[in-house]
């Protein structure tokens, strides 16, 4: 399919824009995690990172120091293998004399990684992932529209679709996409300058600015940059502050020649809950979406991921992988990881049989049809001994709502729907409510092995009975 003939935009000012103000705001524990985070995945393999490092939390920062907290199950090894790692990365992340100590899940610390920390040194680089990239994007049927798309708006910025708006259900690439444009424009953009932010950073940094009294430096931020790449804008719906502020950038943006790049799990007329003017103003541009690989495409993402990752995977077990999973990228990655992994721990070699035997038990049926949110509402509260009209009523007990969060995690997990659809399914519970509750149990199954034994023994349930 041809692409469309780029649009005629004003020509923007070669002078790179500069970023400032940032120092203006504390930044939270989330923050200064997310850079040294984004420092951690450079650096090892990603079913390295899955394993050991992507269950640590920061949990509180003293002058230079970081407390790092880690689960029960890999504190030690973190502790002897990839401390110095941790603190490399702490170094260029949060600043050059930074000290790392790791600790246990009851030391005292920030609860939900919110609170301001000052005097944190100098602003950590953007966060953009250097192995995503154009030349590890793998291309097939699903995907080639959107891949071109993106790679004619990294090579003339402002110039050529803009906005391009990228949508798709989670785990396809988009993502991928965006971190490659910026890596490109990074790369080969003369100074160019581009900022990377998924649309809950945008509104928590609006927010604090809007406490501080200083939306000048945010404005700064996001409308002083040459490429914006937004991810997930999905979340922007009923957020009317932050439905305004975006508005009145991207025109601040489009209107100097400047380029947006946005990613959603839908198209922009399928965006319930959002001004229509700004709906309209994300569909002004190209609009491409990514669907899920063939099986052709599927082998070919394990064979590079496997290549890049340096992980004796040999051909049968990559077919065997790819002929099992077929969801998404993230989830095929993933199975990848975890057959890996096992194997490593078990002192096995990662052959087909293992494959066979560990994905069936995640995944028993491939070939049934999808889960549902009622399925999900229903097995959740068998398991926790309610009736599903206590999980969906408005009940605020501690252990129906711990419940609820639970079905809400599985729903996201195991269905297709959105997190709006989700919210619709639990009684017209908003969007933010689901995505808290997939985001509070996440941690929770990391950290509570007895809350990860239930998740999984629920799965297990779920998908066996499909």
């Amino acid at each position: 399919m041809a692409l469309p003939a780029p649009a005629s935009l004003p020509q923007k000012d070669a002078s790179p824009a500069v970023d400032r103000g940032r120092d203006r705001l504390l930044p939270t524990l989330d923050d200064i995690w997310n850079d040294i985070r984004g420092e951690l995945r450079g650096e090892v393999p990603d079913f390295t990172f899955h394993i050991w490092l992507e269950p640590l939390e920061l949990a509180g920062v003293e002058q230079r120091t970081l407390f790092v907290r880690a689960p029960d199950h890999v504190r030690t090894w973190v502790r002897d293998r990839y401390l110095p790692l941790v603190r490399a990365a702490a170094a260029r992340g949060f600043r050059d004399d930074a000290v790392v100590e790791i600790v246990d899940g009851d030391w005292p610390g920030d609860s939900d990684g919110t609170s301001p920390v000052a005097a944190v040194g100098p602003p950590a680089v953007e966060r953009l992932n250097p192995k995503y990239t154009f030349e590890q994007f793998v291309i097939g049927r699903g995907n080639r529209f959107a891949h071109a798309g993106a790679l004619a708006v990294a090579e003339m910025p402002g110039q050529a679709y803009n906005p391009l708006f990228i949508h798709g259900r989670p785990g396809l690439g988009k993502t991928h996409l965006l971190h490659a444009i910026g890596n490109y424009v990074g790369r080969f953009g003369a100074g160019l300058t581009v900022r990377y932010a998924t649309v809950e950073e945008f509104t928590t940094e609006f927010v604090s600015a809007i406490r501080a009294r200083d939306t000048a430096s945010f404005k700064a931020r996001f409308r002083g940059v040459d490429v914006l790449l937004l991810d997930d804008v999905q979340f922007l719906a009923d957020k009317a502050r932050t439905e305004e502020e975006l508005f009145h950038t991207f025109n601040a943006l489009r209107d100097t020649g400047r380029q947006l790049v946005m990613t959603c799990d839908r198209s922009p007329d399928e965006l319930d809950g959002l001004e229509q003017r700004l709906g309209e103003r994300f569909a002004s541009g190209l609009v491409v979406s990514v669907d899920a690989p063939d099986l052709h495409v599927r082998r070919a993402i394990l064979e590079k991921r496997a290549r890049l990752d340096a992980v004796d995977a040999g051909p049968e077990l990559l077919d065997e992988i790819a002929g099992r999973v077929d969801s998404s990228v993230r989830a095929l990655e993933a199975a990848l990881i975890q057959v890996v992994a096992y194997a490593s721990l078990k002192g096995e070699a990662p052959t087909p049989d293992l494959a066979r035997r560990l994905l069936k038990r995640l995944k028993p049926n491939p070939a049934s049809g999808p889960c549902t949110v009622a399925a999900v509402v229903d097995a959740t509260a068998t398991q926790f001994g309610l009736s599903p009209e206590e999980l969906l009523a408005r009940d605020r007990r501690p252990q129906v709502a711990h419940a609820r969060k639970v079905a809400m995690y599985l729903a996201r997990e195991l269905t297709d729907q959105s997190l709006p659809e989700i919210g619709r399914g639990f009684g017209g519970r908003d969007h933010s409510t689901v995505h808290s509750a997939v985001r509070s149990i996440g941690t929770g199954v990391r950290q509570d092995p007895e809350l990860a034994m239930t998740v999984e023994s629920l799965k297990r349930d779920l998908v066996a009975g499909r």
